[in-house]
């Protein structure tokens, strides 16, 4: 059986999904009380092209029969009352908005380029994105209580021949230590009086997205003016959002806010509900040589303390690590990717690859320099090699979590295909004889 997907169930849709409008419309096929539309396979079938997808047989047809299992989940869903709040569907589409204006430079641009305003182009998205989100809901309804036990797993394992076990490429298990260098306050003081200097220009009359082209430093929103675009409190970081949701009037400018990423500013654009839509300028105060200096010369005093056996390494994490993530738990590293320990060296970042292909397991690097990517915030640390597994078939003792995901996913699948036979017996579903000469998967379609 080939995996099933749900159509379009990316985070992010290409711009060719909303760039058409001249495709003629017709009704192909019904399920329950669900259309679908020529214009829909044909738009998806347009984005595939564009994104060089490929699969062995008609796509058109794979993607209408992807279409056919979207209806019925939409089907089921309303009969379940499966529903999807108004403020997740927003969320997802401001989401993807933010993406597209991105991608493509601007809000004017991205305009331009579908002949519709922002106002349009979301209103457009909202029935496609609603549709994905209640499709995948109700994906997640049917197979939630798949659970695999142990004996399980090792039963999976025995019945998979060898040859069909997947190679597992070199993984290694990593802790570290993590330190930011000091921020002296005379430059403290010289960020914060810069962005006073910003908030005096902007009181009296300069623009505020202007600044933050010229001046912020997150890559992220400074060519969009600082617009992070439209937020939650959960999906900003507690400092920032205290400050930014006590914003109450449109163009009002925040005091100045510390948080890990350096200092801001917060200009309310628009607020709607329990949802706000902010820009900012962030500086970032500048490290010292002296700073760097004395973040190695502990890192390296740090180091002495475990190899002369007066830490262990955990312990020495516990007490000086600055990272929050890992500190807690002796520095031990979670692949973000996978969710477990292990990493494969793509997961792992240069800087650090360097390090560790000078050691043998259960050695120390040396304190070296890494910007954390994600802050864009230089860092000092020490990487303890605590294992390295050769490259091999998957087995049970070093690919547990693997293999029990692997059993996770083919369960999940038996569900869902065992659900699509099922339902197409007792759904009301009519297909435009054009269509009927599709190979489907699900023979069930056709009665």
């Amino acid at each position: 059986m080939r995996k099933i997907f749900l159509p379009l169930l990316l985070m992010f849709v290409s711009f060719t999904t909303y760039a058409q409008d001249n495709i003629i419309d017709e009704v192909i096929a019904v399920v329950g009380d669900n259309a679908i539309l020529k214009s829909e396979i044909e738009q998806q079938y347009q984005q595939a092209l564009s994104e060089g997808v490929t699969f062995p047989g008609d796509i058109k047809c794979h993607i209408f029969e992807q279409s056919l299992i979207q209806s019925l989940m939409l089907n089921q869903a309303d009969l379940d009352s499966v529903e999807v709040s108004q403020n997740e569907i927003v969320n997802q589409v401001d989401a993807r908005m933010n993406y597209m204006i991105q991608q493509i430079g601007d809000k004017k641009k991205l305009e331009e380029y579908f002949n519709k305003s922002i106002i349009q182009i979301k209103r457009e998205m909202m029935e496609t994105v609603h549709k994905q989100m209640l499709a995948q809901k109700m994906q997640g309804e049917i197979t939630k209580n798949i659970k695999v036990t142990p004996s399980e797993i090792r039963t999976f394992f025995k019945s998979l021949p060898e040859d069909s076990l997947p190679m597992v490429a070199t993984q290694y298990e990593l802790n570290q230590i993590v330190l930011y260098p000091r921020v002296e306050q005379e430059e403290i003081d010289r960020v914060k009086a810069q962005l006073r200097e910003f908030q005096k220009e902007i009181k009296e009359g300069r623009d505020f997205a202007t600044l933050a082209v010229l001046y912020s430093e997150d890559p992220g929103s400074a060519a969009r003016g600082g617009d992070l675009g439209w937020m939650t409190r959960s999906q900003l970081i507690p400092e920032f959002a205290s400050v930014a949701f006590n914003l109450t009037k449109k163009n009002k400018v925040s005091k100045i806010v510390e948080t890990e990423y350096g200092f801001h500013i917060i200009q309310l654009i628009d607020r709607k509900g329990d949802r706000i839509n902010v820009r900012h300028i962030l500086i970032k105060p500048k490290i010292s040589d002296k700073a760097r200096k004395e973040a190695l010369n502990k890192l390296d005093t740090i180091r002495t303390y475990i190899l002369d056996g007066k830490l262990s390494f955990e312990e020495a994490a516990l007490r000086f690590s600055m990272d929050k993530d890992t500190r807690a738990n002796g520095g031990i590293m979670v692949n973000q990717k996978s969710g477990n320990t292990k990493f494969e060296i793509s997961d792992i970042p240069p800087q650090m690859n360097k390090q560790i292909a000078k050691l043998k397991v259960g050695e120390i690097s040396k304190p070296f320099k890494m910007m954390d990517e994600q802050k864009g915030k230089e860092t000092y640390r020490l990487v303890l090699l605590k294992s390295k597994t050769a490259p091999h078939r998957a087995n049970l003792r070093d690919d547990y979590q693997l293999l029990k995901g692997m059993l996770q996913n083919k369960k999940r699948q038996e569900k869902i295909n065992n659900w699509i036979k099922q339902k197409q017996l007792t759904t009301y579903i009519k297909i435009d004889k054009k269509w009927l000469n599709c190979d489907f998967e699900y023979k069930g379609w056709v009665k």
